[in-house]
């Protein structure tokens, strides 16, 4: 057993002492684990690198640290499915991949996640076939409240595996994970910066022409920045990235060091908020690159903040962002951080936000050290008056009485969780109240 230490998720927003931490490195120690929760009544976490905004993964008594569980396990070349243990981080499962000529569909613009957290929050991307991480999840292993390990594909317990893929660490703790993949290929990346009219008037044409479309508005003006990402049919000697200068100056230097800067400065003085917005997106620029899927989709993002996001069906999307922006505009709120709009396909997966519906996401941010409660508090009713459902991994005061009627089979996720942790040794408080007792 290791020494006990605190617990504290990236935002810091959740924190937790937890009684007992331990550094499993294999399965075997995994079931060891989680025999002596029950046999002692109490409960175990298996914790990732913290990007969850909720407490989500926060450890009650046990807590299990994924680092000796990481790595690809094996390929398929034939069924084109990558295994790799769950403790993996998604930018080391990334680089597996490309050594191995292969990539994942689709991605979120952040890789610090494990794989095991990325699936169980419904991590996603933009466009795409499959938007999420978990549509792309083709069978996994657990090991489960009483102590079984347990495969789930689509051959052996394919229930486990279609109710499982968004499990929320309510299940079991996911050992091994196994995602489909393809061939690695090229993305270009188009952003262009565009005026209100002009990107919401443009959208759903834009969504239509496009494989990947991310859109930012800057609150407190009539700017945006659209970014387009297609597949390219060439090779990726023939891909076309930013230099290392140019990546670093604005993905680094200006994206992350002088804006987090900026934010230090705005806080302490919110009155300039509005203003300084306005300067800044006058400053936004075009540009054009091409390289490997991963390296597009993904950006580092070094300044520290809270979010909300909400999925409302894609029909409701543009409207629910123009109420938003009213709201915003009308309160006496400054915000710095820009509003993230994607949209989704449709899935299969029973806790997924997307499932049975196309989606638009909407994504809301403020720096660490200003107010989230109120301009979440803001926001979220518009969220919910448009059926809308949240991120589990991110801020939301969402309860099961009002969640279940969001999704068809949350009844079906409960009794399996019923079935695979009877005496609830994965519970924590978020779990208890977005699933109930």
């Amino acid at each position: 057993m290791i020494e006990r230490s605190a617990w504290r998720n990236w935002s810091g927003l959740e924190s937790a002492r937890p009684t007992r931490v331990e550094e499993p490195a294999d399965t075997a120690a995994v079931v060891a684990a989680v025999a002596r929760a029950r046999s002692d009544g109490t409960t175990l976490k298996m914790v990732g690198t913290g990007h969850s905004f909720t407490s989500i993964s926060a450890p009650e008594h046990t807590m299990l640290r994924p680092g000796r569980m990481t790595g690809i396990v094996s390929v398929d070349r034939e069924a084109m499915t990558v295994t790799a243990l769950a403790g993996t981080r998604l930018g080391d499962l990334n680089a597996g991949l490309e050594t191995l000529g292969l990539s994942l569909h689709n991605m979120g613009d952040i890789d610090e996640q494990t794989l095991a957290g990325a699936t169980s929050t419904g991590t996603h991307g933009t466009g795409g076939t499959w938007a999420s991480l978990s549509a792309q999840v083709a069978g996994f292993e657990l090991v489960t409240g009483t102590g079984e390990v347990l495969r789930a594909n689509a051959e052996e317990n394919p229930d486990v595996l279609d109710l499982g893929r968004v499990g929320l660490g309510a299940l079991g703790v996911l050992t091994t994970i196994t995602f489909r993949v393809e061939p690695a290929f090229v993305l270009e990346a188009n952003e262009t910066p565009m005026g209100w009219d002009e990107a919401l008037g443009g959208f759903d044409e834009r969504v239509a022409r496009h494989h990947h479309v991310d859109t930012y508005w800057f609150p407190h003006t009539d700017r945006l920045m659209v970014k387009t990402n297609d597949r390219l049919d060439v090779s990726v000697e023939e891909a076309e990235p930013l230099s290392r200068l140019r990546g670093w100056w604005d993905d680094e230097f200006l994206s992350n060091t002088v804006f987090g800067a900026a934010n230090h400065v705005t806080n302490r003085f919110p009155g300039t908020i509005r203003r300084f917005n306005q300067l800044s997106s006058r400053l936004l620029s075009a540009r054009s690159y091409s390289d490997l899927a991963h390296r597009v989709f993904v950006s580092p993002r070094t300044v520290v903040f809270r979010e909300m996001e909400y999925a409302v069906p894609r029909e409701a999307g543009l409207a629910a962002l123009t109420e938003a922006r009213a709201a915003i505009e009308a309160s006496h709120l400054n915000i710095t951080f820009p509003v993230e709009i994607r949209v989704t396909p449709a899935d299969d997966v029973p806790l997924s936000t997307s499932t049975g519906r196309a989606s638009t996401y909407l994504a809301f941010h403020t720096h660490r050290d200003a107010d989230h409660l109120e301009y979440f508090a803001l926001l979220e009713p518009i969220m919910r008056a448009h059926d809308g459902r949240p991120h589990w991994g991110k801020v939301h005061t969402r309860t099961a009485g009002d969640l279940a009627p969001a999704y068809p089979r949350f009844e079906e996720f409960v009794a399996l969780r019923d079935r695979l942790d009877p005496d609830r040794v994965f519970t924590n408080a978020y779990l208890r109240r977005v699933l109930g007792d």
